[in-house]
């Protein structure tokens, strides 16, 4: 069976699906399938041209916002790329971004499409300030439920707060089908260490959805209470002049590290002891899982995928979003007692380990390629 996994970013890209897909093509390397990844390098801008067409709005109505008009031009761009660079027919495509699905499904319309939605493209523009809710370019994005439903044999997501999410912009919500994201445990290697100052670690695109500025805040509270710690901040982003600002308003310059973007963070996050992220929105939010498969603490905002990994006091701590109090309470409990650190870092190892596998995901992903065999 001749599968294509379409991507809009390159592999290397940090993120939920390049935590995944890449490593599904070892898994179904066998004379039964045959599967490739495929993608729109950032050079490619500015070569589509031609009529879009969608089946289920008009997009003229929204072709006002030069947003509008970037994303527009970038789904004419994949084409021209597909076109230009895929020749042989595949038997299933599977999509992981709008663009790419629909961009896809133009090129070969006779092709079956799986498409998974991994995360709220407009839901992130609003929390970074970048469109308003309710404006052009927010209707436009939610309208593209809707069409990926339509051109879509299967439409995926990966969390049951997504799901219910994209619900209201679809026909037919109860076919949402949810695969989590998967992830191949030979990547993450526990190791036993013992710091003597307890040492946070966070991974994220450095944006005010993430609730970074909550976190500063909230270790800003630790110190003023007298507890010694390290931050970590592993990612890069358009927030982080800012947040380097506040750190230093707050005090806390000297126990945080920015250290930019990193390739390969998994490598070196076991020796952490405490993962926080008090995201605004996450639609599954993956590091939470690697950081659960490194065998760390974990700490996090409940919402979204985040609160559908974490049952609080069992296999991590939630905490409501925005309240950087309540988060410094919970960071607290877990720099104080060590033991109890290590309780909740192991039930999150083996919680990971036993829903978040890579095994487990590409087995109902063979599953469902199954159906679509001619």
């Amino acid at each position: 069976m001749k599968l294509l996994q379409a991507l809009f970013f390159p592999p290397e890209q940090p993120g939920g699906v390049s935590s995944m897909i890449p490593h599904l093509q070892d898994r179904f390397q066998s004379s039964r399938w045959d599967m490739e990844l495929f993608w729109l390098p950032k050079r490619v801008r500015n070569k589509g041209e031609g009529e879009p067409i969608f089946h289920t709005f008009d997009w003229k109505v929204y072709a006002k916002s030069p947003i509008v008009q970037k994303y527009i031009q970038t789904y004419l761009d994949y084409i021209w790329w597909i076109r230009l660079r895929l020749k042989k027919p595949f038997d299933l495509i599977h999509a992981h971004h709008p663009i790419a699905g629909m961009a896809m499904k133009a090129v070969f319309p006779d092709t079956p499409l799986i498409q998974t939605v991994h995360s709220s493209y407009e839901r992130e523009l609003i929390l970074n300030g970048r469109i308003e809710e309710n404006g052009l370019e927010h209707r436009f994005l939610v309208s593209l439920y809707r069409e990926l439903e339509y051109i879509s044999q299967e439409l995926i997501t990966v969390s049951r707060s997504f799901a219910d999410y994209m619900s209201s912009y679809v026909e037919s919500p109860q076919s949402i089908r949810i695969i989590p994201n998967g992830f191949d445990e030979k990547r993450f290697k526990p190791v036993p260490h013992e710091n003597e100052i307890p040492q946070l670690v966070t991974v994220c695109r450095l944006v005010p959805a993430k609730g970074l500025d909550v976190l500063l805040k909230a270790c800003a509270e630790l110190k003023r209470k007298g507890y010694d710690y390290v931050l970590h901040i592993i990612g890069d982003g358009p927030s982080r002049h800012e947040l380097e600002d506040l750190a230093r308003d707050l005090g806390i310059y000297q126990e945080t590290i920015f250290y930019g973007y990193t390739l390969h963070p998994e490598e070196f996050m076991p020796f952490f002891d405490i993962f926080v992220l008090p995201s605004r929105a996450e639609a599954f939010g993956s590091v939470f899982a690697e950081a659960a498969l490194s065998c760390l603490a974990l700490v996090g905002s409940d919402v979204g995928g985040i609160a559908e990994q974490i049952e609080d006091g069992v296999n991590g701590l939630l905490v409501p979003s925005e309240d950087y109090m309540a988060l410094s309470e919970a960071l607290e409990k877990v720099i104080s007692d060590p033991m109890y650190r290590y309780e909740l870092a192991r039930s999150a190892w083996d919680n990971a380990k036993k829903r978040y596998s890579l095994t487990k995901s590409v087995n109902e992903l063979k599953k469902l390629y199954l159906n679509y065999q001619t």
